[in-house]
């Protein structure tokens, strides 16, 4: 459950001077630290930082769109940022609590990088 959570605190955390970073931190020091011990937390905490980099993955192809494109990529990116970041935060609360009964949840449209 820490490791879906911790990426809400972190988001919110460095939202202002970080570009949200705090995301990837939580779940990944959950994940280094309780891997071994822990399969449930091996197994959950590699779907949070997976998620969280998909999601910033997304987030940074939009800014480029947007760069490329000289700000006509906002009209796109906008509100996309939008529906992905409330999307984000609705996932990572349904993982939190299905974490918490102690039920694997698995992400829609997460790339598994990290296996």
């Amino acid at each position: 459950m820490f490791a879906h959570l911790s990426a809400l605190v972190g988001g919110v955390v460095t939202a202002g001077w970080a570009g949200s970073i705090g995301c990837f931190i939580g779940p990944l020091i959950i994940w280094l630290v309780k891997k071994d011990t822990m399969p449930f937390v091996d197994d959950q905490g590699k779907e949070a930082l997976n998620f969280n980099i998909t999601v910033a993955a997304v987030f940074l192809a939009l800014l480029i769109l947007s760069i490329v494109t000289l700000g006509i990529g906002l009209v796109i990116a906008i509100p996309a940022w939008i529906i992905i970041g409330l999307a984000w935060l609705v996932f990572t609360i349904i993982a939190g609590i299905k974490a918490n009964e102690g039920v694997r949840y698995r992400y829609p449209f997460t790339l598994r990088l990290i296996k």
